[in-house]
């Protein structure tokens, strides 16, 4: 866990990029303090509280929810219990109200391997978690649309661009220090994944954050990033997504179709067996199911492992 200044004032948390559940985090050291997300557990969210800590001891007065996953809000009660406001978009406390709950990834953790089926692919990516003691706590500040909050000196624009990686995402511009938290609406150097929301949703958010040309973006996962980062993955999604229409006219199955999707340049980013999920997700769309159709987590894990395999048979 690092944190890092990328503006006077303005501190990026980010955590190396070691698969599932390694997420940033951002502290802007103005109008009282405002944190963007806090982390998957409660060891790691304590560390990333003791770490703005050490730059201001005041609470924080603000923390923005970039979206629901766990990995970017289980940590919300220790900063609830410090009196900070918790600020998202409404969709965002909608869907974290609905989830899946700490304690049913405290049963998978617990469980014997053979009786996971499936999840066995997910499970071992938790077990380096601590779920124990999380309480969701959603955000009690809710907003519908691009809100501005008034940080003293300088000025943070959330911006609503969901439903894109899902229903509520929200990003955190400061346009003075030319500085944007995305948080999954980016994951840099490491292939993404897609709950809900569309390919042309998704694309139309990146489409938004390059024009706003900031000089310095802090990714969901992966380290710090600029335009060119945004605009790779746009190029990603939208290659994959028309890939993933020509094996689907073809009538293949998701997972033959994702085995021949050649990645190029894209297979150096980290998890490039993620591809599984950008390839369900474009096939759930075809088949024209709603955009907020759950995904079979399970399965797609499964076929994930499996394609991870094909690349490696493949690689020289």
């Amino acid at each position: 866990m690092e944190l890092v200044e990328v503006a006077p004032h303005v501190h990026a948390c980010l955590q190396p990029d070691e698969g599932l559940g390694y997420s940033n985090s951002g502290f802007v050291d103005r109008g009282g303090g405002l944190v963007v997300d806090t982390f998957w557990d409660l060891p790691r969210t304590r560390r990333l509280v003791a770490l703005y800590g050490s730059i201001d001891p005041r609470p924080p007065r603000r923390l923005v929810n970039t979206h629901h996953n766990g990995d970017h809000c289980w940590g919300n009660q220790l900063l609830a219990e410090l009196g900070t406001e918790i600020i998202g978009h409404r969709l965002c406390a909608a869907w974290m109200a609905r989830d899946v709950r700490p304690e049913t990834f405290v049963s998978l953790c617990d469980a014997d391997d053979a009786s996971l089926g499936p999840m066995a692919e997910f499970v071992r990516a938790l077990r380096r978690f601590d779920f124990r003691g999380i309480e969701p706590t959603p955000p009690t500040t809710i907003i519908d649309r691009d809100t501005d909050l008034d940080l003293g000196d300088t000025m943070a624009r959330l911006l609503y661009v969901g439903p894109a990686h899902t229903a509520g995402d929200v990003v955190v511009h400061l346009p003075e220090e030319g500085v944007v938290f995305t948080g999954d609406i980016l994951f840099n150097c490491c292939t993404p994944i897609g709950w809900e929301g569309t390919f042309a949703g998704w694309i139309t958010a990146l489409e938004r954050l390059e024009a706003l040309d900031p000089a310095v973006v802090v990714p969901g996962h992966g380290p710090l990033g600029d335009v060119t980062s945004l605009r790779q993955q746009r190029e990603y999604l939208t290659y994959v997504h028309g890939e993933a229409r020509r094996f689907f006219d073809q009538g293949l199955p998701p997972l033959e179709a994702a085995k021949r999707i050649e990645l190029g340049p894209y297979l150096g980013w980290t998890e490039p067996e993620r591809l599984a999920f950008q390839v369900d997700r474009a096939y759930r769309e075809l088949r024209g199911e709603p955009w907020d159709t759950p995904v079979d987590a399970g399965r797609v894990f499964a076929e994930m492992a499996t394609l991870r395999e094909h690349l490696a048979a493949r690689s020289p």
